[in-house]
Formats: C-alpha cells, sequence, structure tokens
C-alpha cells in the first residue's frame, strides 16, 4: 500500500472526569490502535518555556512553585473561573492540536488512530476526526471513582464536572456510545466499535 496516498482515519475517545475513558483507551491499545492523549501532552507543556511565559503574563507568580508550573495552583483557579479556562485552552489547544498532527504521521500504518481528550466535544475539535466515541457512566459511580482516585473532596469534584458538558450533552455529537458502568461487558463493546470502525476503512 502505499501510506502516502492513505487517509489516516482519526477517532476521538471523551467522556467526563470518572468516566473512565482511559481505561477503554487501553482497551482499543491493546488492538494494536496507536494512542495519543491529549491531557497527557497538554501537561507535558508546562515544562516548556512558551507556555510558563503565557501563564506568567496571564496570571503572575500565583501559579508557580520554586520556578514550576504549579497544576494543582492552576487547576484551582481555572475551575472557579470559566473566563480563565477559556483564555487557557484558547492557547493551550493549537499547541496540542499540532503536536497530534506530527504524531499522526509517524502512526500512518495504522488502521486508524485514537485521541483521547476529556473535552474534545467543548472545544470542537471533535469537527476535525472520523469518528467519535464518548464514554459514559452514572455522575454517582464518577465522584466515586474520582475520589477513590485522586482523594479529592466531593465539592472540588462537583465543581469540576460543572465545567464540562452532560452526557446529554454529548451523546448526539457521538458515533458510538460506551456506557461503563462497574457491570458493563466494555471489552465487547469495544471489539464492537473497533470492527465497525474496520469496516467503514475498508469501504
Amino acid at each position: 500500500m502505499n501510506f502516502l496516498l492513505k487517509k489516516m482515519i482519526k477517532v476521538g475517545i471523551t467522556g467526563g472526569i470518572g468516566s473512565g475513558k482511559t481505561t477503554i483507551s487501553k482497551i482499543f491499545e491493546t488492538l494494536n490502535i496507536p494512542l495519543f492523549n491529549a491531557d497527557i501532552e497538554a501537561k507535558k507543556l508546562f515544562e516548556t518555556e512558551e507556555v510558563k511565559k503565557f501563564y506568567l503574563a496571564h496570571f503572575g507568580d500565583a501559579v508557580f512553585s520554586e520556578n514550576k508550573l504549579d497544576r494543582q495552583k492552576i487547576s484551582n483557579i481555572l475551575f472557579s473561573a470559566p473566563d480563565k479556562l477559556m483564555l487557557v485552552n484558547s492557547f493551550i489547544h493549537p499547541l496540542v492540536v499540532e503536536l497530534f498532527d506530527n504524531w499522526t504521521i509517524k502512526h500512518i500504518h495504522a488502521d486508524y488512530v485514537l485521541k483521547e481528550s476529556a473535552i474534545l466535544f467543548e472545544t470542537g475539535l471533535y469537527k476535525d476526526l472520523d469518528y467519535n466515541i464518548l464514554v459514559t457512566a452514572p455522575v454517582e459511580t464518577r465522584i466515586k471513582r474520582i475520589i477513590e482516585r485522586d482523594k479529592l473532596p466531593q465539592e472540588q469534584i462537583e465543581l469540576r464536572m460543572a465545567n464540562q458538558w452532560t452526557d446529554e450533552a454529548k451523546v448526539p455529537l457521538a458515533d458510538f456510545v460506551i456506557e461503563n458502568e462497574d457491570n458493563s461487558l466494555v471489552i465487547k463493546k469495544v471489539l464492537d466499535i473497533h470492527q465497525k470502525i474496520l469496516a467503514s476503512i475498508k469501504k
């Protein structure tokens, strides 16, 4: 196959905090589907001078600890100030998009690639992808998972959830939905979606 002529199929996977989207993404990885975690890549950018200068210019020393960006301090500010969160996203997201585009070129041999992002729909970046998978779970389940994982107080978790769209708002935009409750047969659901994507590529 001439990979230069091949159209790379890009699939997004998203879900609210505590939905378990990362767990679902790892199942796709076992199927040899390359995964780009936009949230992790965005965190790596915190080490770059470009991003440090941005935060210093807009937030001052308040978001630094020992001359390093303090993600906890930033989170505390952003999740209680939607306007500042929008400002940061408008700066960070184009940088992550560029990283994803460069990363995708390196995986042209794959059947398709997966892009995991917590706010894929909120940012409108889902429109640049061929398919989008939404991972959902009941709010009570999500809160329980986050408390166990991150040891955060419930009030802070609910504040973070308030800055993300509800599942009801996301479902109409998704091509596939995986209900990730504790008793769900998620592996079967992932395999089903995987086969449907592969079938669409062969058409």
